[in-house]
């Protein structure tokens, strides 16, 4: 199976099948694309984190280099691209503080088929912080995606840290290859992210973990983060599933964290 990444098309992203890339990039100028041997590599190329670049464009001419992103360049997904997307489980984390550091808990919005399914709230931590509560949030969303795909679903994770996603996905690689240290001093978190890490590496083929703004409207971020404040609010140490009468429209007018 190949992945398809379009940088430019009709409509951009990862496809998983050839027809359905062709229906973006064919007669449409300027067109970029190209196909990858596994997701990670393809979602790697599309956001940034690699040096991967379209080999061609739809006029089957070699396209122009495209400029090399640092490994700390991360794409940030809009409301929109994450909507269009064609995934059965869509997992949205965020986690609160207040103050930071301060009183912390995390919430987990699950959407099925682009409809809110489950909500989750608690992980409470009287002297947590702000970096922590994200890190749990998206902890317990890989263990939720885990899940999702033994069950043959495909999953992807959105998160407004950009920390938590790096330190997982990017930095633990070279930290684990150094036995765990870096050169500008400790690791904190050092031992949730050697978890985070293993499992993300267990199932990274077949999860996507990606980055969106907080507070910009996309309703999946909203609704987790009127979680983390519920788990603040309610000091919930478990992570517990919502079972509350309020409706979707009630929760986001809530306080925002």
């Amino acid at each position: 199976m190949k992945f398809y990444v379009v940088w430019k098309g009709r409509e951009t992203g990862v496809f998983t099948d050839w027809n359905t890339c062709k229906r973006q990039v064919d007669k449409f100028n300027g067109a970029k694309y190209k196909s990858f041997k596994t997701r990670v590599e393809a979602e790697a190329a599309f956001s940034g984190t690699s040096a991967a670049v379209p080999s061609k464009s739809a006029s089957g001419a070699p396209s122009k280099p495209k400029k090399k992103s640092t490994a700390q360049t991360i794409k940030t997904y809009t409301a929109q691209e994450i909507e269009a997307m064609a995934v059965d489980t869509k997992i949205f984390t965020d986690g609160g503080c207040e103050p930071n550091p301060g009183k912390a808990g995390s919430g987990v919005a699950i959407y099925q088929d682009n409809a809110v399914s489950e909500l989750w709230y608690g992980l409470f931590n009287a002297k947590g912080t702000n970096n922590t509560a994200e890190l749990h949030a998206l902890h317990q969303a890989l263990m939720m995606a885990k899940d999702c795909i033994a069950k043959g679903k495909s999953v992807a994770i959105f998160c407004d840290s950009k920390y938590s996603i790096q330190s997982v996905i990017q930095w633990a690689i070279s930290w684990e290859k150094n036995g765990w240290k870096k050169k500008t001093g400790e690791i904190k978190n050092l031992e949730l992210i050697k978890e985070m890490f293993a499992l993300h590496q267990s199932i990274k083929s077949e999860v996507q973990v990606l980055h969106v703004n907080g507070h910009v409207g996309v309703e999946g971020n909203e609704l987790a983060d009127r979680m983390s404040i519920m788990a603040i609010e309610s000091r919930e140490v478990d992570f517990s599933l919502y079972q509350g009468e309020l409706g979707i429209k009630e929760i986001l007018a809530m306080r925002a964290g």
